[in-house]
């Protein structure tokens, strides 16, 4: 094995804490690795790593040379990305984290469409709910739904996304439609669990004031999908990002309720991705036709 390559089974070592979790991630055996590492420790007469036999760390030098080299490792793809872009035919691989149910309803197509114009960039897709970590969990791009909070990041702003409050004409039927945002206090109101925050909503009304209220309810959910399912169904009122419920809207399987007051602050989606002195030309391309898909979101 070359030295550039025993150099990045070093870098994976260290990104993984580990020589078992550093095989898994590069498909090789744990002792292959410990062999390259052993090998690239004698090329260079330094001790790299400690070994214990629950984890492992680097040395001063280790440390060192870990920046140095994983540098040095990222200029040689950059210059590989770039000899492909002369060519102007972008391949390689691109992770990207996209919100669950806009995905599925609304991304989805777009996706497939661009694996289909661009055949040798591999992606791979994931659909989740959660919170991604950009940085730790390997993504290249992610996008997300709110205010954004870390600024290390650079982010193009691609939709906006309303919430919007909402139930069924069956519910408001029997519980009344509420006039004024102190109106919810009697109300059921789904609650969402992956909110961190208090169970309340947070408006801005036609006068450009803001306001809050507290709210109750006896249902909640950690899907969104699951919460706009049970809106209507006359459970009790949804406050859900419009992609969960704009078809429900336009078929008036739910209503709108309070027009004139907005869920505060204003939510938008937004592609993210890590400050990288180089980006990739498949990277580009995902998030101009991601920005193109966003523009025709029926709400926009």
């Amino acid at each position: 094995m070359d030295h550039i390559s025993r150099v990045g089974i070093f870098i994976a070592v260290v990104q993984a804490r580990s020589f078992a979790g550093a095989a898994r991630d590069l498909g090789i055996t744990s002792s292959a690795v410990s062999k390259q590492i052993q090998n690239l420790e004698l090329d260079l007469q330094v001790k790299l790593l400690n070994r214990t036999t629950r984890n492992v760390s680097v040395t001063e030098e280790g440390a060192i040379y870990f920046e140095r080299a994983k540098r040095a490792l990222e200029d040689l793809e950059e210059a590989k990305e770039q000899i492909y872009e002369l060519k102007s035919h972008p391949r390689g691989p691109l992770k990207v984290s996209l919100p669950l149910s806009l995905g599925v309803k609304y991304l989805g197509p777009a996706v497939a469409q661009f694996a289909a114009t661009y055949p040798d960039v591999e992606l791979d897709v994931s659909l989740d709910e959660r919170f991604v970590d950009i940085a730790s969990e390997g993504f290249d791009l992610v996008l997300r739904i709110g205010s954004l909070k870390d600024t290390s990041l650079i982010a193009r702003r691609l939709a906006s996304c309303p919430f919007v409050l909402c139930a069924s004409a069956d519910y408001l039927e029997r519980n009344g439609m509420p006039k004024a945002p102190e109106d919810l206090l009697e109300h059921n109101v789904l609650a969402y669990t992956r909110n961190t925050g208090l169970h309340e909503w947070r408006y801005k009304d036609s006068a450009g004031q803001t306001g809050q209220v507290s709210l109750s309810g006896s249902f909640k959910s950690d899907s969104g999908d699951v919460l706009c399912h049970t809106a209507v169904e006359g459970v009790g009122i949804a406050i859900l990002p419009v992609f969960y419920v704009a078809e429900h809207l336009k078929s008036q399987r739910l209503l709108q309720l309070l027009p004139d007051h907005l869920t505060w602050p204003e939510r938008d989606i937004h592609a993210v991705f890590q400050p990288n002195r180089f980006q990739s030309t498949r990277l580009r391309l995902l998030v101009d036709h991601l920005a193109a898909t966003c523009k025709q979101l029926p709400w926009e």
